[in-house]
């Protein structure tokens, strides 16, 4: 049996117009594809938390592509599906500590090598020296991949409950984010959040700098 398409159908059961343009797409797109068609299947909460798991560490198809159509699909279980992603995204994260901690050598240098991340992974290392908090509390949000920070967060021995905590905050920032405005403005608010998300998660990374600095005196 093949792969889910976006439409939720199984690469035998497609046309074979849509074989053949499936065929001519690059691997990245036909992943894509993949993860998309998991929103029309039954187990597809499932497939959003194996999904956030593994983008924290490897998978290169960020969550949010499942996380959106599902919350439309039922968007009185959007909040759900945030609580999924972020749980998933913040176990994910924790095996990407576990790789930069103890097995960097053997798999998160290979990984790195996959997604061309060393000159990251060694400004992120500054980034932590310089300021973890907001390091690791906008790692979320930056075009750099995920998976770099938390691969990061163990080779540079950052402090694990830490780097929990943070990320838990973050990353569910981010996905409860998705979840509100699909909850509040429904299937139409899908094109801006696609088009408008970088400039939303600046405008989030921002704020949370900002409250970082307003408790900073409070924290002394």
């Amino acid at each position: 049996m093949g792969a889910p398409g976006p439409e939720g159908l199984t690469a035998g059961d497609a046309p074979a117009e849509t074989q053949a343009a499936t065929r001519k797409e690059g691997p990245l797109k036909r992943l894509y594809h993949w993860v998309l068609g998991w929103a029309e299947r039954p187990g597809g909460p499932w497939a959003l938390g194996a999904i956030a798991t593994a983008e924290s560490f490897i998978f290169p198809i960020p969550p949010d592509v499942l996380l959106i159509p599902l919350c439309i699909a039922k968007p009185k279980k959007a909040f759900t599906f945030a609580a999924i992603c972020t749980a998933g995204s913040v176990f994910g994260g924790m095996l990407g500590y576990v790789i930069g901690s103890a097995l960097f050598e053997a798999i998160g240098r290979p990984i790195l090598d996959l997604y061309s991340g060393h000159e990251a992974f060694d400004a992120i290392g500054r980034q932590f020296q310089d300021n973890l908090v907001i390091a690791l509390g906008s790692a979320g949000f930056t075009p750099i991949p995920y998976k770099v920070f938390t691969i990061a967060a163990g080779a540079f021995s950052v402090s694990f409950g830490a780097f929990v905590a943070i990320s838990a905050v973050s990353r569910g920032a981010r996905f409860f984010l998705v979840a509100a405005l699909i909850r509040v403005f429904g299937e139409q608010i899908r094109d801006f959040i696609e088009k408008y998300f970088n400039i939303l998660s600046i405008v989030l990374v921002i704020a949370i700098v900002a409250g970082f600095f307003l408790i900073r005196p409070l924290m002394h």
